[in-house]
């Protein structure tokens, strides 16, 4: 059982963002923003609040933008710097400062499971955790920072659970689950990627949000293609829940009842950048106001 530190952080971003169409046609879905910052950059501060300044960017094509965002713009940075706007110049080299960032293309649409495969060689015989960049999670709910906390208790691989709607759980990965002595934990005995209707075996979705033992390379390398004619991550860690007494096996559930949005859908982006424009102090209290007033009585 690997029992090294969580040091690295694999955000897979080669999707094409189709349920953001046209917006997304040339600018890639993980750099819509969220007030005045991407989406992804709030999962870059999520991986590094939770210390892991070490990030690899699954990417594909036309994700340029998103290359350039975490890099250094120095001609920018010079206009700032000799108008003596140190809070924009500050807010343009945050992003640059953040972590250590790399990247490496995915090459074929092959699946969440083959974007993790593509991620071996800089992980090595580590743990690590991957960040799904259409989940934003509140930064006041440290999730990331307790999954990996289970992970250096028990060893083996964690994933992030939220209770949701019966009817909504064939648009998730669905884990069977036994209790345990923790309120928050549970050990996942199976898992399902997106249940027919009324065959789930539990009311837990897998949110996209892991922490994984090494040991998952090998058996995405020998997993087929499932739902979808895709690699299924989910399916590799079903894999992993069976054999829990082996090396890198074993597979538990932390239970995630804090504030989560799905910035991959339109409704839900929608609410994550009123929530937190709502709750920021130079914008919140006139936004508030003009909400009242246009929602009325």
């Amino acid at each position: 059982m690997s029992r090294h530190e969580v040091r690295k952080a694999v955000i897979p971003a080669a999707g094409l963002g189709t349920r953001f169409l046209p917006a997304t046609k040339a600018t890639p879905k993980e750099m819509l923003p969220v007030v005045d910052k991407p989406a992804i950059q709030y999962v870059v501060e999520e991986a590094v609040a939770a210390g892991l300044e070490d990030v690899l960017f699954i990417t594909g094509r036309s994700k340029r933008p998103l290359e350039d965002h975490f890099d250094r713009n120095f001609e920018l940075e010079q206009v700032l710097r000799e108008k003596g706007d140190d809070a924009r110049l500050r807010a343009v080299t945050e992003s640059t400062d953040l972590a250590t960032i790399h990247y490496v293309r995915q090459g074929d649409p092959l699946g969440l499971g083959h974007a993790v495969l593509t991620a071996e060689n800089h992980v090595g015989d580590e743990p690590f955790a991957v960040l799904l960049g259409d989940d934003l999670i509140d930064p006041r709910n440290p999730v990331l920072a307790r999954m990996i906390d289970v992970r250096r208790e028990f060893g083996g691989s964690v994933v992030c659970l939220m209770r949701v709607p019966l009817e909504h759980l064939s648009l998730y990965g669905c884990p069977a689950v036994v209790p345990t002595s923790d309120d928050d934990v549970v050990l996942i005995t199976d898992l399902v990627e997106k249940p027919e209707p009324g065959s789930a075996p539990s009311d837990y979705a897998v949110i996209g949000r892991y922490v994984l033992d090494p040991a998952v390379f090998e058996v995405l390398a020998g997993t087929e293609p499932g739902s979808g004619g895709e690699i299924q991550l989910t399916d590799a860690l079903r894999v992993l829940a069976a054999m829990p007494e082996a090396e890198g096996g074993g597979v538990r559930g932390l239970v995630f009842d804090g504030l989560r949005y799905d910035t991959g859908d339109r409704l839900s982006y929608l609410k994550a950048v009123i929530t937190l424009a709502c709750e920021r102090d130079d914008l919140g209290p006139d936004l508030r106001a003009w909400l009242a007033a246009f929602v009325g009585p």
